[in-house]
């Protein structure tokens, strides 16, 4: 088993310095089995995924010949995973890879260990797993099997499924592998292989997306349908919540290990995870967000001359708010598409810059005008603040706020990067306190129910029982944060 970059230390850069205040996946997974150099459609399938994790990547590969070998790498995909030095190093026809940022609290701490996908010796033979989500009682899974014998190597709360993995007497290791998330709360969606074999699964809820495609011979499993696109992969169908599909060169077998559940994909991936160009429930990605756009402008009308968005997130809502309303549409803000994170030295004089150095007011455009900013969400407010400060110094008459989304006032358990909830703007303040405290003549969110009916639900939200995680904005929790609770998080009724 090839060890190569394992000992590399992250560099300065990877620490962000300008503040992005928004909601970030942690993950994206892609695995190919079936055809010649798949690591290599790892690789591309990862920088399709790129938005869900900036931070670092990793591939695994198998070759009868060479055995498993990895590669793992911070920084960007384009950066690490495009050289034929290394890809050379990641042969055969069967490979998985994983794109990351690091939990909440940890940036910038992060060692090579911590970056998937993990790989273990089993009695049965090798075996690799990736995973986007987060398991909800990890420490007190991790805290057990320390005391049981286990040694772990990263920080990663996906560790603990390796570990469990390796105390299974399951027969295979998909067996081992079902054993081991049985025992395992919280969100997972897991690409994983072996030898012969590439697996996929879904936590019983169906959280977090994973799709599975077809390319010539092979196939392919991905977080999103836009990584298919990029390999030229055939999108068949989703994954279905609670569902294990075994793919070998004879086939896709599948089968459902755990204990039916209702469905509660997370309604996050609509608003801003996924890529536009993605397919999510049978439904357009960009479409869903115009019709979000669309019922803003419905609940939330203003008069007011231009509808801009907040670049790029925020252009489809604006695309369907400005169909809508009839107000025009406008790139009243021009995003700098080339700033990567090594732009310059991070100066004070240089951090209190900021937004600017990545939006740019177009101020031929909005000076005069009474501007409807149209954005995916508000977190902190910090970024929000600084983008009305640069429309009004651009001579704007009005400054007004539509948020595509709810009120973010809970925190994300199940593998997204959230601020404590004392840190969200919409957990202490109002609506209105929020119009005041970032200075705009308006500030409207849409409502859980228009987004309910905008993602395909025409009577909106049944709060009896609500078709998708929406925990971000309501507070209600589909699984429980055991681990969160433990260390004293309150859930909604004891907070109120």
């Amino acid at each position: 088993m090839t060890q190569a970059d394992l000992d590399q230390s992250p560099e300065p850069w990877l620490a962000n310095p300008f503040d992005d205040d928004k909601l970030k996946e942690e993950c994206g997974v892609f695995g190919v089995i079936g055809t010649a150099e798949a690591s290599s459609f790892v690789a591309l399938g990862l920088h399709a995924l790129q938005h869900r994790g900036q931070e670092a990547g990793g591939i695994v590969s198998y070759d009868p010949e060479a055995g498993f070998q990895q590669a793992r790498r911070f920084g960007y995909v384009r950066d690490n995973f495009t050289s034929h030095k290394v890809m050379e190093t990641l042969p055969g026809a069967l490979a998985i890879g994983h794109v990351r940022y690091s939990t909440a609290g940890s940036k910038g701490q992060t060692a090579i260990r911590d970056v998937q996908p993990f790989y273990g010796d089993f009695s049965l033979g090798g075996a690799a797993i990736a995973h986007n989500g987060n398991i909800t009682n990890a420490v007190a899974l991790r805290r057990e099997l320390v005391e049981r014998g286990s040694i772990f190597q990263s920080s990663s709360d996906s560790e603990c499924i390796i570990h469990l993995m390796a105390r299974s007497m399951g027969r295979t290791i998909p067996d081992r592998m079902e054993e081991a998330l049985r025992k395992v709360e919280g969100a997972f969606s897991v690409v994983a292989m072996t030898r012969t074999k590439l697996i996929g699964l879904r936590d019983p809820l169906g959280v977090r997306p994973l799709v599975l495609g077809k390319i010539g011979d092979g196939w392919a499993l991905s977080s999103e349908t836009c990584a298919l696109d990029i390999i030229g992969a055939e999108f068949v169908r989703e994954i279905e919540p609670g569902e294990m599909v075994v793919i070998t060169k004879d086939g896709v077998a599948s089968h459902f290990p755990f204990r039916p559940a209702k469905s509660r994909f997370c309604i996050f991936e609509h608003v801003y995870f996924s890529r536009p160009d993605s397919i999510l429930g049978g439904r357009s990605v960009y479409e869903t967000r115009e019709n979000i756009g669309r019922e803003l402008a419905k609940e939330a009308p203003v008069d007011a001359d231009l509808v801009c968005p907040v670049p790029d997130s925020g252009t489809p809502a604006a695309i369907g708010y400005s169909l809508e309303s009839g107000i025009p549409y406008a790139m009243g803000i021009i995003r700098n598409q080339y700033m990567g994170r090594t732009f310059i030295e991070p100066t004070e004089q240089i951090r209190n810059m900021g937004v600017r150095l990545k939006l740019n007011v177009n101020r031929a455009l909005i000076k005069g005008k009474r501007v409807i900013l149209v954005d995916d969400s508000v977190v902190r407010g910090t970024t929000s603040r600084k983008i009305k400060e640069m429309i009004l110094d651009a001579g704007a008459a009005e400054v007004h706020f539509r948020i595509a989304s709810p009120p973010t006032a809970w925190p994300c358990f199940y593998g997204v990067d959230t601020p404590q909830r004392e840190k969200l703007l919409a957990a202490t303040m109002s609506e209105e306190e929020m119009r005041e405290h970032l200075g705009v003549d308006s500030l409207k969110f849409i409502s859980l129910d228009g987004l309910y009916r905008a993602v395909g639900q025409a009577q909106g939200r049944d709060n009896s029982s609500p078709q998708y995680c929406d925990a971000c904005f309501s507070g209600e929790y589909p699984i429980a944060p055991s681990d969160q609770i433990s260390d004293g998080f309150q859930l909604k009724a004891a907070a109120e």
